[in-house]
């Protein structure tokens, strides 16, 4: 590893060439050459110790560029889609941990490295800044620059300006161009991280990161906002705090639209919700000196006003921060398992109730042909009709990486994609109750019965021609059983029954994972209200930035599961041909 002195040296090197070109006195030697000689010379390091801890820190003089200081110590949490880092030694003092959220662009990481700078003593003199979290350049300023769910552990040591320990939970950016398929991946992601044994378990501060200047919420800013606040328990609302960033002197135009949107979080004196301003852009800024040649100090100052603005945010937040009541997890991982239940409940309802009331209605339709002809089926019983049949069917599955879970006994699909790759812990896969019996497939199968395979199951209709004899056959009960055309018809109106009944179980399933939810979360999941898809579609379309057409499709399919939602919480039918079916279920019971 190399020490900081022979960096400074590179670096002094590096910028010497750079001057040489405008220069020319310096290949020489002189005068100007010794007045650069002491400026080059580095200050005295006041953080050196954090050179012994194990993170990787950069130290970014705002001329010389970043440079590696030490490595990072990363341990495994085991966790899929999370990192862990950990940075000095185990300290006995208390812990505090803090989760950042915000939209894609909001400036999540540039502010967990302005806290690493305040942390360890960092001013605006000195000629050095540190990077904790290093931003992927190759990816678009529309995409995410964070793509796990990063913990970083920050043990107290002496010389810290705060009295703690600090952990920060940093998150990718919700609402970047990839659309809600990665929000939802964002979510698992916090959800494997909540409620993993070694994952976090307690939380002092839920910080929503959000610029400064949106005097209103577009419908994707607003999904952002609900969608962060949909993950977590109503007992975290007074931990909310607002980080506003790109703020300036003035009262940010963004509280007022947060007011407004009706975010459930502390509010100041002022009715506006409590908040600490950051800009920046000074963190990094190229400070000026006695080698300027414009001589234009303006933008100096403006950089060292921000920075100021930005220390005294930093030490009331952390202020607060040591205030604050630590809460349990406990309620935020009952929402995010309910509405992991609800979510597999209702991937595994649509194409149940699809086929379910397909077969419905095959039913009726064999039964209104058989009465039809009931004469000639009863003297013939090799008279054919042709009726459509609901056939499962296999779709092969594309994506590479990706897991799927399949009962076996019932020829269903119950969860997909599903995390769970070995065929021995199908008991953690989401579609699993407690009891280690499937929630999902008709048969309420155990867990054992459900593998992992190459195919989805589907369900398509099939023009077939069929026999009063194939009938029969069909639905006796015993091989020596005889039956009449009538008695045929009455076990298909018991199959019909049954379906009704395993409509109605699922979507009373689905029902009370929607009342919990509704007792225990600070907001529903905006993706299960049609309404709220269609203004973000209205969003996509106006705005019709790179990508639109691709997510459009994709909040097109959410708008199906939505329905679905919407019925079962209003406990609606879920379409008119099971109505009338139910109807003449019911009429059928009151005449037996």
């Amino acid at each position: 590893i190399k020490t900081f002195k022979e960096m400074c040296s590179e670096s002094r090197q590096d910028l010497q060439q750079t001057l040489a070109k405008k220069l020319p006195s310096i290949r020489g030697g002189g005068e100007e050459e010794a007045v650069l000689t002491d400026i080059l010379k580095p200050e005295t390091l006041t953080v050196s110790d954090i050179n012994h801890n194990s993170v990787t820190l950069k130290v970014s003089p705002p001329r010389f560029g970043a440079e590696n200081i030490t490595s990072y110590s990363e341990e495994d949490m085991n966790i899929d889609g999370c990192r862990y880092y950990t940075f000095g030694k185990e300290s006995m003092r208390q812990n505090r941990t803090i989760m950042l959220l915000g939209a894609t662009g909001s400036g999540k990481s540039t502010l967990i490295n302005g806290m690493i700078n305040y942390l360890v003593g960092v001013e605006w003199k000195d000629s050095f800044r540190f990077h904790l979290v290093e931003e992927d350049q190759s990816r678009s300023q529309a995409e995410s620059q964070t793509s796990e769910v990063t913990v970083y552990k920050i043990s107290h040591q002496e010389g810290f300006k705060i009295p703690f320990s600090l952990t920060v939970v940093d998150t990718p950016g919700f609402g970047d161009t990839r659309g809600i398929v990665r929000d939802r991946e964002i979510t698992e992601q916090i959800r494997r991280l909540f409620t993993s044994a070694n994952g976090v378990s307690e939380i002092d501060a839920v910080c929503f990161v959000t610029q400064a200047s949106l005097a209103r919420l577009t419908a994707t800013q607003r999904y952002v906002f609900d969608s962060v606040l949909a993950i977590f328990g109503k007992d975290v609302a007074e931990n909310i705090e607002m980080l506003v960033t790109f703020a300036d002197g003035k009262q940010p135009p963004v509280l007022e639209a947060i007011s407004h949107s009706g975010v459930p979080c502390p509010k100041n004196e002022m009715g506006f919700p409590v908040h600490f301003k950051f800009n920046n852009s000074a963190l990094f800024a190229d400070k000026k000196s006695s080698l300027d040649l414009d001589g234009d100090d303006g933008d100096d100052d403006f950089d060292q006003m921000f920075w100021n603005m930005g220390a005294k945010s930093m030490e009331r937040f952390f202020l607060a921060l040591n205030n604050m009541t630590t809460k349990s997890l406990l309620m935020t991982k009952e929402v995010l398992r309910e509405r992991k239940c609800l979510e597999t409940a209702v991937e595994g309802l649509q194409p149940q109730v699809k086929a379910g009331l397909a077969k419905l209605e095959e039913i009726k339709s064999t039964k209104e042909k058989i009465k039809e002809h009931e004469t000639v089926m009863t003297s013939n019983e090799n008279f054919e009709i042709e009726v459509e049949v609901i056939k499962p069917v296999k779709r092969v599955l594309t994506q590479k990486g990706e897991f799927i879970t399949n009962c076996q006994k019932c020829s269903i699909t119950c969860h997909y994609p599903c995390a769970i790759a070995d065929d021995s812990l199908k008991h953690r896969c989401a579609s699993m109750g407690q009891s280690g019996m499937c929630t999902v497939c008709p048969g309420r199968c155990v867990w054992s019965l459900h593998f992992n395979q190459t195919y989805s199951w589907d369900y398509v209709k099939v023009t077939e021609k069929q026999t009063l004899h194939e009938l029969k056959v069909k639905y006796k009960r015993a091989t020596e059983e005889k039956m009449t055309v009538q008695d045929l018809i009455e076990r298909q109106e018991e199959e019909i029954a049954q379906l009704q009944d395993m409509i109605v179980s699922l979507m009373d399933q689905s029902s009370q994972s929607i009342t919990r939810l509704q007792e225990i979360a600070l907001r529903p999941n905006p993706l299960t209200t049609p309404e709220y898809i269609d203004m973000l579609i209205e969003g996509e379309r106006s705005e019709a930035k790179p990508g639109h057409r691709a997510r459009i499709q994709s909040l097109m399919a959410m708008k199906d599961k939505a329905h679905i939602i919407s019925k079962v919480s209003k406990r609606q039918k879920l379409s008119r041909t099971e109505e009338e079916l139910h109807r003449e279920n019911e009429e059928r019971k009151e005449k037996k």
